[in-house]
C-alpha cells in the first residue's frame, strides 16, 4: 500500500474509531451489547492530544487488562505507546468514568496473556500473524484505597 493508500485508512480508522468511541459513551455502551469493551482514553505521546479508543478488556482482581494486538499486526497499536508514555487515564466502562494507571503487565504477561486467550481464543490466533511479543496493558483503578496504583499489583 502507498502512502497514500496508508494516509487514507488511518484517517478513515480515525473515523470510525471515534464515531464508535462517542456512541459507546452517548449510550453507557448498550450499543456493545454490554460486552467487555472499554473506552480508553489516552495522551498522544508525541502530539499530546486527547483520543478515544474502543478496546476489548478483561478483568483481573479489580483491575483491568488490555491486549496490544492490534488483530496481529508487526507494530503495537498506538495507544499502547501513548499509555506507556502518559499512563495516568481514565476508561469509561459501560457509563462509569474510572481513573486508572496503565502498567505493563512486565513478568506477569504471559500469565495474563494465558488467562485472555481462555476467554477469547482470537488472541492467541493474533500471536501467529506476527513476531512481536504482544504486550498486555494492566489499568488498576484509582481510588482512596489504592491512591498509589502501583501498589495495588
Amino acid at each position: 500500500m502507498g502512502r497514500e493508500g496508508r494516509i487514507m485508512g488511518n484517517f478513515f480508522m480515525r473515523l470510525f474509531t471515534g464515531i464508535h468511541a462517542r456512541l459507546y459513551k452517548a449510550t453507557g455502551g448498550r450499543f456493545f451489547g454490554g460486552g467487555s469493551v472499554i473506552v480508553l482514553t489516552h495522551r498522544g505521546a508525541k502530539s499530546g492530544r486527547v483520543r478515544d479508543t474502543p478496546v476489548m478488556s478483561f478483568r483481573d482482581g479489580d483491575n483491568y487488562m488490555v491486549v496490544a494486538s492490534a488483530g496481529g499486526s508487526d507494530k503495537h497499536p498506538g495507544w499502547y505507546h501513548n499509555l506507556i508514555a502518559n499512563p495516568e487515564t481514565v476508561i469509561n466502562d459501560h457509563g462509569q468514568e474510572i481513573t486508572v494507571k496503565a502498567i505493563d503487565a512486565g513478568a506477569r504477561r504471559d500469565e495474563l496473556f494465558e488467562k485472555v486467550v481462555a476467554e477469547d481464543p482470537r488472541f492467541g490466533e493474533y500471536t501467529k500473524k506476527t513476531d512481536r511479543v504482544i504486550p498486555v496493558v494492566l489499568l488498576v483503578p484509582r481510588s482512596p484505597a489504592y491512591p498509589d496504583a502501583s501498589s495495588a499489583t
